[in-house]
């Protein structure tokens, strides 16, 4: 099986690429690395939990597209948030985001790399 990287290396505020790619492709399997709320300059989006979820989910669909794939491709999500009382809220836009579709997940409370509220890796599938 060949794995192939996509995408350029996200810049931090730093302007500095980062050791990782957004997505790989593994054979029918696109992995997508963890994604935080950034604009396109490496700055946190301001705003709370929901404002930082909906940019979240904007970058992984840019990444999920570089492998050919969407949202409803996803089969599993890994969500961390770094304060518990946000999952409520947290949760709306999720529903918003993947609708009826509802892909296996795990969600835990951890202190993230920079100071942001969330942060959503995702694998999808999708034979080529």
């Amino acid at each position: 099986m060949t794995v192939i990287t996509l995408g350029q290396p996200p810049l931090a505020s730093d302007r500095l690429a980062r050791p990782l790619s957004p997505a790989v492709r593994a054979g029918d399997f696109v992995f997508v690395s963890g994604t935080v709320p950034t604009d396109d300059q490496g700055q946190v989006v301001p705003g709370g939990i929901e404002a930082q979820t909906r940019a979240v989910f904007k970058r992984l669909e840019e990444a999920l597209a570089l492998g050919g794939c969407t949202l409803a491709d996803v089969a599993k999500v890994n969500v961390w948030l770094d304060d518990p009382r946000d999952f409520g809220s947290f949760n709306r836009v999720y529903m918003e985001c993947f609708g009826e579709h509802r892909p296996a997940r795990s969600t835990v409370e951890s202190r993230l790399m920079i100071d942001a509220k969330v942060e959503i890796d995702v694998t999808a599938y999708k034979p080529l």
